[in-house]
């Protein structure tokens, strides 16, 4: 059963990952309307054959589908919002992006809730992720094809007609004849093909240098723990004292929630502090937060409840690993909890701190422990500073949202050359589908090996070494027209600011 559910799990992310590479090629062959078009309609076969799925193995199908659909547009709508944006509120509208994501995963939160109730709960939960779908394939249709994609494809007149919308009358020529020229720079080397070359790509030392920002930027943003302190989530809401189910999956809208309201933070602040500052800011407020949840893990492994016999033998349904260790008077809830997945921890009645029972961990226990006014834990254990845990982990989100959760997909929408971009973003965006995917099947397996509050440890140290990666990698775009930005002294090279790019 387990191997299914990482099955099921995994073939989304592995689905996102060959979605997002093959993305750009697609976004530059034939364009950004259609490349989310595609995506959407995708993402909607994806819900409707999960929804009707009769076994694991359509369910699976459904998650590729799904999974396609997600990492093709994670980086097509970026991409697209930024090159059909005027240079003032680009930053603003990419991270508008962002918070409609988090918002919309807010909404799930609430939406599987009402479910909870219905007949084939986990069917309608699945299926209502068809209607947005459906409803962009539609707005999509409605809407212009990036100018500066028809620009590169030598439809003037028809980019022109779409950058007269978009600007006022005062802006409008001076972006032309800047977008006119960018391209003549792009193509003069090789006005023959509209090919896209990898190898001359990785080859230009500019364009290199802009993947070692996007990509990083990418990167980094999984490998700072944010799976991981989302998936932690239930325990730290355990640590916190609140043991109930039902209680962690209000929390969870809480946390959902602050992760909506650091978008909107993005939104506000990106166009006028600047994505760099931003980016730091964000990193030094995780690095914080780490602290805090590292100290109070750290606080609860080894401060955690003795278990005691007495009130063990009380409920008759012992752990079988707390019953033959030899070594019992010395166990407390964490030795409890993890001897085996089969142990719970129930709570002392009226002070959760004082010695508990170690039981089987089943449906019938829970309920035993939970008439006797007791808390059940199972992943977490009770702990005096455990609201600290909540601390840390709301100013993580709310520190992680408005920077690291945004501007590494505002940044990669704008540094690359036109003749490069969906080929670079798709690449940057891979990288980010391929480190959730290490982040997310690695990281249970590192705190079995080293408890922890170490594996939180090692994420500080990962944010450290982020931070000084953006001050000598991530060069400013704020306020910059995208064809300043991707300005290069070189005919395919790369997005280069004309006042930042010696700070590589």
């Amino acid at each position: 059963m387990l191997i299914k559910q990482e099955a099921i799990v995994s073939t989304a992310l592995a689905g996102a990952i060959i979605g997002a590479s093959v993305g750009g090629w697609i976004n530059d062959r034939f364009g950004r309307k259609k490349a989310i078009i595609l995506a959407d309609t995708l993402f909607f076969i994806g819900s409707v054959v999960m929804a009707a799925a009769i076994n694991p193995a359509i369910l699976i199908v459904g998650r590729v589908f799904v999974g396609l659909g997600v990492g093709m547009a994670s980086m097509a709508s970026p991409l697209y919002i930024s090159e059909a944006s005027p240079t003032r509120v680009r930053g603003a509208l990419v991270s508008l992006n962002g918070f409609l994501i988090t918002g919309g995963q807010f909404l799930s939160y609430v939406i599987n809730l009402a479910f909870t109730n219905a007949p084939g709960t986990w069917r309608w939960m699945l299926g209502v992720a068809a209607l947005p779908a459906l409803t962009q394939i539609v707005l999509m249709l409605m809407l212009p094809e990036s100018p500066r994609w028809l620009f590169r494809k030598g439809k003037e007149e028809e980019a022109k007609q779409i950058l007269r919308k978009i600007y006022p009358p005062q802006d409008v020529e001076d972006e032309i004849i800047t977008l006119k020229e960018s391209v003549e720079m792009e193509t003069k080397d090789d006005s023959t093909s509209n090919k896209v070359s990898i190898i001359k790509l990785l080859k230009t030392k500019t364009v290199r240098r802009g993947l070692y920002a996007g990509m990083g930027l990418q990167i980094f943003q999984q490998f700072v723990g944010i799976n991981t302190v989302m998936y932690y989530s239930p325990t730290i809401v355990q640590l916190a004292g609140f043991a109930s189910n039902r209680t962690a999956l209000l929390l969870s809208l809480v946390t959902a929630g602050i992760n909506a309201f650091g978008s909107i933070l993005s939104i506000y602040f990106i166009d006028k502090t600047g994505r760099k500052k931003l980016l730091l800011f964000s990193l030094s407020g995780v690095v914080v937060s780490l602290v805090v949840l590292t100290v109070v893990f750290h606080q609860t492994t080894t401060h955690s409840p003795m278990v005691s016999e007495i009130e063990t033998s009380f409920f008759n349904n012992t752990c079988p690993d707390y019953r033959t260790a030899f070594d019992a008077a010395k166990w407390d809830c964490m030795k409890c909890l993890k001897a085996s997945p089969e142990c719970g921890f129930c709570a002392s009645a009226g002070n959760k701190l004082l010695p508990g029972a170690c039981l089987i961990s089943n449906d019938t226990t829970e309920d035993q422990c939970q008439k006797e006014q007791r808390q059940w834990y199972t992943r977490g254990c009770p702990s005096q500073n455990g609201w600290l845990a909540l601390i840390g982990l709301s100013l993580y989100i709310l520190f992680f949202s408005p920077g690291m959760g945004t501007v590494p997909w505002v940044v990669n929408s704008e540094i690359y050359p036109l003749r490069y971009r969906g080929v670079c973003g798709g690449m940057a965006s891979t990288s980010n589908w391929v480190s959730n995917l290490i982040v997310a099947q690695s990281f249970l397996s590192l705190t079995d090996a080293i408890g922890t509050s170490y594996t939180f440890m090692i994420f500080i140290f990962i944010t450290v070494a982020a931070i000084v990666f953006v001050v000598v990698f991530v060069p400013e775009t704020k306020g910059l027209p995208i064809e300043e930005v991707t300005m290069s002294s070189t005919p395919t090279g790369l997005a280069q600011p004309r006042h930042e790019l010696h700070s590589y």
